[in-house]
């Protein structure tokens, strides 16, 4: 079974990740290229984000940084709410003119759980930045998207043990004419995953929009059949090179939906891993893709785990 939980990023946005240095006594002469590296910008949970954030751009050619990526933001061991850096970041994006990428809370488990993770209003990064073309996110508490139409947006993904049904909606209502990938970990009621049915659909209504998705992950759901029932049907699938429902608690109410439903034999690849399906459904699945060259993740969660005892690969 595959390993889920985040780590530290070592790429992004096609770049090695190098860490800015928190403390102040370092030879600025020996940090690389500005636009050789993704920038982490990470305050070790001792210093300040502010003064961390100035000195860096008065050290780096700021004007060809193309990725940032943020990790712990807070000092002394408590996770505050992510906003006022998204806030202090955005302020400065004259700075940043060619700034395409951004990964938001690069945190590990030892630093603070996935679902204690504070977000904000990550929209503001793509109202500051029309050029930005990647965004990620780490953890759903709090986590707000305002409505908004973007030009060129092309690789969206949200990591989480549980997502508000909100920014679910509010994705429901956006515009990416340019998105390439989608991938969202929608989580479990127990730490805060709220999503239902009724707020899948306008999501994949809006995606039957984007000319240009190719990839789309709806995953570590403990709604996981009823989004496989969902996309049975979503005109969006027709226009997918790869789809992606692994992590949850899917089982064969929604691998029959899938083989029931509209064709699925155009896909590259179909990633099903961490499922509760049977063999004889598993076979099905098999039988009916891999002969028109679909690739099959089919890694099932441990056989004592019955439908009574589902769980997602991420939750705290």
């Amino acid at each position: 079974m595959p390993s889920y939980y985040p780590s530290h990023l070592q790429d992004f946005h096609d770049l090695p990740v190098h860490t800015f240095p928190a403390d102040e006594e370092h030879d600025a002469r020996a940090l690389p290229d500005a636009a050789s590296v993704a920038w982490r910008l990470s305050t070790e949970c001792e210093y300040a984000f502010e003064p961390i954030w100035g000195r860096f751009l008065d050290q780096v050619r700021a004007e060809d940084v193309t990725a940032l990526v943020i990790g712990p933001w807070w000092e002394d061991w408590d996770a505050s709410s992510v906003d006022p850096v998204l806030e202090l970041i955005a302020s400065d994006a004259r700075r940043l003119p060619n700034l395409r990428g951004v990964f938001v809370a690069d945190v590990e488990s030892e630093e603070t759980e996935l679902s204690w993770i504070v977000q904000g209003e990550v929209t503001r990064l793509l109202r500051a930045w029309p050029g930005l073309r990647e965004l990620g996110v780490r953890g759903g508490e709090h986590l707000a998207i305002e409505p908004l139409r973007h030009e060129g947006l092309r690789d969206l993904w949200v990591e989480s043990g549980g997502l508000p049904a909100a920014p679910v909606r509010a994705l429901g209502a956006c515009e990416f004419p340019a998105l390439e990938r989608l991938e969202l970990w929608l989580g479990t009621s127990w730490y805060g995953g709220e999503c239902t049915p009724e707020d899948i659909d306008p999501l994949l209504a809006m995606l039957g929009r984007c000319p240009e998705l190719r990839h789309l992950g709806l995953q570590n759901s403990d709604i996981q059949d009823e989004i496989a029932l969902a996309l049975s049907s979503a005109p969006v699938v027709a226009g997918l090179e790869s789809l992606n429902l692994s992590m949850g608690t899917l089982g064969d109410d929604g691998g029959a939906a899938l083989l029931a439903g509209q064709p699925l034999t155009h896909l590259r690849s179909l990633d099903l891993d961490h499922h509760y399906m049977s063999e004889e459904l598993t076979d099905r699945l098999r039988a009916a893709l891999e002969p028109h060259g679909v690739r099959l993740a089919l890694a099932a969660v441990d056989a004592r785990y019955d439908s009574e005892n589902r769980y997602v690969a991420v939750g705290e």
